[in-house]
């Protein structure tokens, strides 16, 4: 069987070799991605105390997240790792501060870090549009990426940058670039499981690759539920069910004996 990945072997591997990468958020498509092949996997923190995620994800480098304002301050991210790492997480979604990167580093948590757009942070740059496209915001992308591995951090999720921008950072760092939506400059490439199968409700984004339709799936079962119950209703109502054959009976000398017993009371 595949080991499991380590950070180092994601830095030795940048340039060599494309790692996929989803958001998964049940044990079931935990384990699909692994029989996939899909190496990293971006899950809810609380999968990662579920025993029976790693034996649907043996050799997944898991990355729990949660947005910062989910979280809180440095002593609060510190407090929210800790367990986590016991529990066998390999790297650490962040989006709070620099300050926050730095302590989650100086204490030997593997950190990834996030630049281009970021939903929690998009009304910093005009909402959820690319990041990058003039030459003012690239820099801000660079500059936020060259902070964040000053602080630490070894990982960084690009997200909506043009592809030729994400080229040239990675040229000029030493991160593992998880690109979403910006290029294969990235070492890993990110999708939602959502997006992937086909059961995003609403617009899906431009970067997301459609590969199955669960949605339609999902709208055959409905009906099929739909009629399934509709038919009990209906035996129900017009007293086909139940039938002799899903019942259960006494003896009838324990009912007769019964209904004496009970109309004596």
């Amino acid at each position: 069987m595949a080991k499991r990945l380590t950070v180092r072997d994601l830095l030795d591997q940048r340039g060599k070799h494309q790692f996929a990468m989803l958001r998964v958020e049940t044990l079931e498509e935990a384990e699909a991605a692994e029989r996939a092949g899909v190496e990293l996997l971006s899950i809810p923190p609380a999968m990662l105390f579920d025993r029976r995620f790693r034996e649907a994800a043996p050799t997944a480098f898991a990355f729990p997240g949660d947005n910062f304002y989910e979280i809180g301050d440095t002593a609060d991210f510190l407090k929210w790792a800790f367990p986590l790492y016991k529990a066998g997480a390999d790297g650490f979604y962040c989006s709070g501060s620099l300050q926050t990167v730095r302590a989650m580093a100086d204490h030997g948590l593997p950190v990834c870090g996030h630049v281009g757009l970021i939903p929690s942070k998009a009304t910093w740059t005009g909402g959820f549009k690319a990041v990058g496209k003039t030459l003012e915001t690239a820099k801000l992308v660079y500059n936020q990426c060259k902070a964040l591995q000053e602080a630490g951090a070894f990982a960084v999720e690009i997200e909506v940058v043009p592809h030729s921008i994400t080229d040239a950072i990675a040229e000029k760092t030493d991160l593992f670039l998880i690109s979403m939506g910006a290029g294969p400059g990235g070492h890993a490439q990110y999708l939602f499981t959502d997006d992937v199968l086909g059961q995003t409700k609403g617009r899906v984004p431009r970067h997301a690759k459609v590969y199955a339709d669960f949605a339609a799936e999902y709208a055959r079962l409905q009906d099929m539920r739909v009629k399934a119950m509709s038919a009990f209703a209906s035996d129900v109502h017009t007293g086909s069910y139940p039938a002799p054959q899903y019942m259960v009976d006494s003896d009838p000398e324990v009912v007769a004996r019964f209904r004496d017993w009970i109309d004596r009371q």
